[in-house]
């Protein structure tokens, strides 16, 4: 039978506040004592405690797109809820700053979409973005604390070379420099000079080790160093000295990473992920990468590594709420742009 639990609620399990951001929620009806018990133990949602610092998963799919969104504390490898998106969407592309982190969403209701939706941090509030130039889906995004540089990837008819650049103040999108190669289902990310770009597939639907390097400084796109084993369907993120890919979809699916230091552009091993995966989604702070792994054997999964960037230790992260794939993430920790 259902019991009655902390904030006065029925139900068949406990209440759990979503603290200690003010986007936080605790439901029901609490005692100040039980709110005290909750304050201190770091759960319970405090008016204006905006920045953990966080990063924002968008599951992307499962069975079926979706429209979930969980919020990563990285002090405590907490995982929470965050506000939904405005559609459910799958393939998705994720870039912002230390306040807003911009979505594209992807796959709409089985179609490419130009939707962007901007998530605010201080009260994890989802509202509109300037739309992308063309529908999309399949692309990769990385920036400064400037402009976000979006590959669009695949859009309604064809794969392509072009890029928007998403100006921050006052939400503009323009051109940005097109990539060497049409291609889609790649992965960036970079520092507050470079981004580095994974291209993924090419049109003619094979696997590509080439890599470009985006100077945000005039826009300009040259070759980065190329991948250790050709690759798609691959997530990366980093901090201000190094990126970390995770390959993904390489003739099979392997849990292989390359870290690019960006002095000299020199690619090396990473360590491994914990499992052979593709087409998730990554993000993290100046000291460590949260790597949703995506689809492994597959099939979506909840499973997350933590990327320790000093002395690359990979270990097991806080699980997602649901199990997902091919989602995208960003973090008010913008690793190697704010911090």
């Amino acid at each position: 039978m259902p019991r009655q639990y902390q904030g006065s609620i029925i139900s068949k399990t406990p209440i759990t506040p979503a603290g200690p951001y003010q986007c936080g929620a605790a439901s029901g009806v609490w005692t100040i004592d039980q709110m005290v018990g909750w304050q201190k133990a770091g759960l319970w949602p405090v008016a204006g405690n905006a920045f953990g610092t966080v990063g924002i998963f968008a599951l992307g799919s499962s069975s079926s797109a979706s429209t979930t969104r969980n919020k990563y504390t990285f002090s405590g490898c907490v995982n929470a809820s965050a506000t939904a998106a405005s559609n459910a969407s799958t393939y998705q592309s994720a870039a912002g700053t230390v306040s807003i982190g911009i979505f594209a969403l992807g796959y709409v209701c089985s179609a490419a979409s130009s939707i962007r939706n901007k998530y605010t941090y201080s009260g994890c509030v989802n509202g509109s973005a300037t739309a992308a130039s063309t529908a999309l889906y399949y692309g990769s995004a990385t920036g400064n604390s400037t402009v976000g540089i979006f590959a669009i990837g695949h859009t309604a008819c064809s794969i392509v070379t072009t890029r928007d650049k998403y100006t921050y103040s006052g939400c503009v999108v323009s051109s940005g420099a097109a990539a060497s190669v049409a291609s889609n289902k790649g992965s960036a990310t970079g520092n507050s000079t470079v981004g580095i770009f994974s291209l993924g597939m090419n049109a003619s639907s094979i696997s590509i080790t080439t890599r470009d390097k985006y100077t945000y400084s005039g826009c300009v796109n040259a070759s980065g160093t190329a991948a250790s084993a050709a690759s798609q369907q691959s997530v990366a993120t980093g901090n201000s000295t190094v990126g970390i890919f995770a390959l993904g979809f390489s003739c099979s699916v392997v849990a292989t990473r390359d870290k690019y230091t960006y002095s000299g552009c020199v690619v090396t091993s990473g360590t491994a992920a914990s499992s052979a995966s593709y087409g998730g989604a990554a993000t993290g702070n100046s000291t460590i990468g949260i790597f949703a792994l995506g689809n492994i054997s597959f099939a979506p999964s909840t499973t997350r590594n933590k990327y320790t960037y000093s002395g690359d230790v990979n270990a097991s992260a806080t699980a997602s709420s649901a199990v997902s794939g091919n989602g995208s993430a960003a973090s008010n920790g913008t690793t190697g742009v704010n911090v």
